[in-house]
């Protein structure tokens, strides 16, 4: 537990739920209410055992953030408590309620003991291959898969470093589950892409070869296609985003806009996995808390590419 102020804001909720769930409890010295729910909250971090973070806040030492997310969820008593993931407030309630309503409230938002084991798998799997130690990486992603089966962000990396280990028909397997949300799921569409891209190379023709048909006709769709899957499942992205460009600057409709899609798909891919969406619908309005929100620095290249196809669509 710890208390939040304008000077820990950002690094102790902000920043601190990013990597787990915090629950802000909102309360006053002068508050009954307050002083029952409490020793209720702490009891549940611990029995929780880390799968979240308890913070209060003094709304009588602390009014301009008490003031925010009262406005914000429209609440006008305490205690009020409030959960942050993602780095957002995403939902909340009021008043001292019965043990076991806040902990349906927390099961909402706080992840299960197999989820927490599968994140640590994970998290076990990115130091072995910042070691360049694939293998064992990939092991490392199918244990925390198994445990957890339903995480479609964790089932995508791990398709996608099974491609990159050029294990096809695993990455296959693994894919198939994700196949079915691929109209919600960005990176779930575009692995599916590159996908598609690695299975075709065995048929492809020679790069030379398709480089001299395209110089013949420049509109053979079919045939740039062709070149830009192959530089695409060699990783060579810019080249393929260059041949499909050409497609959709010709024929922005061709084949149910493939070009486009699989051109966006590589951009997906360019950019580092996104964290999960926090259900940020639940809050009632948009907070501007004090503190700076942190954003990902800018890939210059990724931001050109999308530029020019910005500008051959519109």
């Amino acid at each position: 537990m710890i208390d939040i102020t304008l000077d820990n804001l950002e690094t102790e909720l902000i920043q601190a739920s990013l990597a787990q769930p915090v629950l802000l409890d909102i309360w006053a010295p002068w508050c009954g209410p307050c002083k029952a729910l409490g020793p209720l909250l702490e009891k549940l971090e611990t029995s929780y055992a880390g799968r979240f973070k308890l913070a209060k806040l003094n709304s009588d030492e602390q009014p301009e953030i008490a003031g925010q997310l009262s406005q914000a969820f429209g609440v006008r008593s305490i205690p009020f408590c409030v959960m942050f993931v993602g780095g957002q407030p995403v939902d909340g309630f009021v008043g001292a309620l019965p043990q076991a309503q806040i902990e349906a409230f927390l099961d909402k938002h706080v992840p299960g003991a197999d989820q927490l084991a599968a994140a640590e798998e994970a998290e076990a799997a990115e130091e072995l291959a910042a070691e360049g130690d694939a293998e064992a990486a990939l092991a490392k992603l199918g244990e925390a898969l198994a445990i957890d089966p339903g995480n479609d962000a964790l089932r995508a990396d791990y398709a996608l470093r099974l491609l990159d280990a050029g294990r096809l028909a695993d990455a296959r397997r693994v894919y198939e589950p994700l196949a079915p949300k691929v109209i919600l799921d960005a990176r779930a569409a575009a692995i599916g892409h590159y996908l598609e891209a690695i299975e075709a190379v065995p048929k492809a023709r020679s790069t030379q070869e398709l480089a001299s048909v395209i110089a013949a006709n420049k509109r053979d769709f079919e045939a740039r296609f062709e070149l830009a899957q192959s530089h695409f499942a060699a990783r060579r992205f810019t080249e393929a985003m260059d041949e499909l460009l050409e497609i959709v600057m010709r024929d922005k409709a061709w084949n149910g806009e493939l070009a486009r899609k699989t051109y966006v798909a590589i951009l997906e891919l360019m950019g580092k996995p996104k964290p999960a969406k926090a259900a940020a619908e639940a809050a009632k309005g948009t907070l501007e808390l004090t503190g700076r929100a942190t954003v990902a620095p800018a890939d210059p290249l990724i931001d050109q590419y999308r530029r020019k196809l910005s500008m051959a669509l519109f």
